[in-house]
């Protein structure tokens, strides 16, 4: 069995819709398992109707409306007798209005992730409807049956054991749709992964069902040594290992999702990463025993973390129980670290700030430490960096940190 997984890029409208019956057609859909996120900006959307429902907002009702005439065009332009699937679509829009009414629930993660999750059940509706349609016979499943998670609600961790469990007996001859970014927990409400989880959905699946492979389907030609946006010299990376990939998403390759790789890795699963626009190019492949050009280097930019340090208000200091309770503060608060530097009297690090949780952590540091923070800078990664590369990278930027680590250079630039 094989694991497609297409992004919200690639549905989100009518003609990237068509394109990838064209992918299908191309390359085959036997006994594979189609892996789709939200089309285009929906979770952003749903993320705006949560926030104004807290904020006992009415607007969220109208941005709702908005939300479901964008899916109900879509759905006009891709069926000529579109009834059955607009009238599908309709009811499950009415499932979210009725959610969001009858919610008794003050806790502002679990309501996230019964909302946002509307997104991948309405897109992964669409284009199995679609498929089947056009001659694709598929099976619609919802994912949260297989992929059971933690009450860890926006950013669930995997329940290994469970979730494989769920994939005992599954029929691998046959051609389904599925959701990517949601899970489930014991009590069978909707767990999301984290932002951009639906790469790891598909690795997680394909794990499970030990997959001959899996194909992330972007609008880029793969992974690249730059982000295009801003580095117009950007080549594609043909190759590279699991552990190049791994690094590449952890600095903030925005093209793969960090936790995607390691299953893929322990079940030495290939990954392809191409352009569902361009099939005639194959893309980066990731797997065992190859490597990236060394020689290449790799610019990575990370936007919107902090810079975070700490030093003793006493005149002891002591390392180790310092990263202690740092390190502890931010595991309870869910906040990720980036990048850390020791030096003998403070501990700088990077972090982000994904769930705001970051002013509770400045007031409990406050009692033990003085503490500064620089907001809203960018952590840049060079991969494979020469001292001729990372002195041009530091013209005319202010950097406030940096480190170097063999070849790999990370720093911190004030905006």
């Amino acid at each position: 069995m094989k694991v497609y997984k297409f992004g919200g890029v690639s549905v989100q409208n009518e003609k990237n819709v068509r394109a990838i019956l064209k992918v299908l057609n191309q390359t085959g859909y036997k006994s594979t398992i189609i892996v789709v996120s939200a089309m285009g900006k929906t979770t952003n959307a749903l993320e705006d109707v949560i926030q104004a429902y807290f904020q006992n907002n009415d607007t969220y009702k109208l941005l709702i409306d908005r939300i479901e005439e964008e899916h109900l065009e879509i759905v006009k332009k891709l069926f000529s007798n579109y009834t059955e699937v607009y009238n599908d679509i309709k009811n499950i829009f009415k499932n979210l209005r009725s959610l969001l009414i009858n919610n008794t629930s003050d806790n502002f993660n679990f309501l996230y992730d019964q909302t946002v999750s509307f997104g991948e059940i309405i897109s992964s509706r669409i284009l199995s409807s679609f498929l089947n349609y056009s001659g694709i016979t598929n099976t619609w499943i919802d994912s949260r049956n297989y992929l059971k998670t933690d009450d860890n609600y926006r950013e669930g961790t995997i329940d290994w054991e469970r979730t494989q469990k769920q994939f005992e007996n599954f029929d691998t001859s046959q051609t389904y749709v599925t959701q990517g970014f949601i899970a489930s927990n014991s009590g069978n409400f909707t767990v999301t992964l984290g932002r951009e989880g639906s790469d790891y959905s598909a690795a997680i699946i394909a794990y499970c069902l030990h997959a001959e492979g899996v194909t992330i389907w972007k609008d880029v030609p793969g992974i690249m040594t730059g982000d295009p946006d801003y580095y117009e010299n950007a080549q594609l990376l043909k190759s590279l290992s699991y552990e190049e990939a791994m690094d590449m998403s952890f600095f903030g390759a925005s093209i793969l999702h960090p936790k995607t790789i390691f299953p893929l890795y322990k079940g030495e699963i290939p990954l392809n990463i191409r352009s569902f626009l361009e099939l005639e190019n194959h893309g980066t492949y990731i797997t065992k025993g190859i490597k990236g050009d060394p020689s290449v280097s790799c610019f990575i930019q990370k936007l919107n973390v902090h810079l975070l340090t700490i030093s003793s208000i006493y005149f002891t200091y002591n390392l180790e129980d310092t990263l202690c309770i740092l390190f502890k503060q931010l595991t309870e608060l869910n906040i990720k670290t980036n990048m850390i530097k020791v030096s003998a009297c403070s501990v700088s690090l990077v972090i982000e700030d994904k769930f705001n949780s970051i002013n509770i952590l400045l007031n409990i540091l406050a009692n033990s430490f003085n503490v500064t923070l620089e907001e809203n800078v960018r952590l840049f990664t060079i991969t494979n960096s020469s001292q001729k590369i990372r002195n041009n990278f530091k013209k005319g930027k202010t950097v406030l940190l940096e480190q170097l680590v063999k070849q790999t250079y990370q720093a911190i630039v004030k905006e």
